[in-house]
């Protein structure tokens, strides 16, 4: 079982009792449909864009725990897999640090109690990107300062 296999439960702050987390983005389209989706490492790996060493590394560290294995012990991905993934590489590009999205993942899996920590760990992350947002944006306003500076001495 992986962190996306955990069975759905609803917000305990929403009246709608249908409404999940399903901690990834909207899913993307997936090579195989679901009950079809056994995927091998390098599967994975060509379809994610990730090397077999980071999978096994976030396996290890907790950030992927539980991946299927087939009755050899080949590692064995599903849609879910891939959706989390996604989520993750998504984490990644906050800059989350590491330590962070794995304490994420281990409050998925203690389940809907952690929504609430959940929640303010990725408002504390959004406040960080919205920060360094600003700040490329400050970068970008100088740098067309001076490209308009070269291109009037011109």
């Amino acid at each position: 079982m992986t962190v996306m296999e955990s069975p759905p439960a609803p917000t305990s702050t929403d009246d709608d009792p249908t409404k999940v987390d399903a901690c990834a983005s909207a899913p993307s389209a997936h090579p195989r449909p679901d009950g079809q989706d056994r995927y091998t490492i390098s599967e994975v790996v060509a379809f994610t864009g990730l090397t077999a060493h980071t999978l096994r590394w976030y396996e290890r560290i907790g950030l992927m725990p539980d991946v299927d294995r087939s009755h050899t012990g080949q590692r064995r991905y599903t849609n879910r897999d891939l959706d989390w993934l996604a989520f993750v590489g998504k984490l990644r590009l906050t800059g989350m640090p590491v330590a962070h999205m794995v304490r994420y993942a281990e409050l998925v899996r203690l389940g809907e109690q952690t929504f609430e920590e959940r929640r303010e760990l990725l408002e504390s992350t959004r406040r960080d990107v919205v920060n360094r947002m600003a700040e490329l944006q400050d970068t970008l306003a100088v740098l067309d300062h001076k490209i308009n500076f070269y291109a009037g001495a011109q």
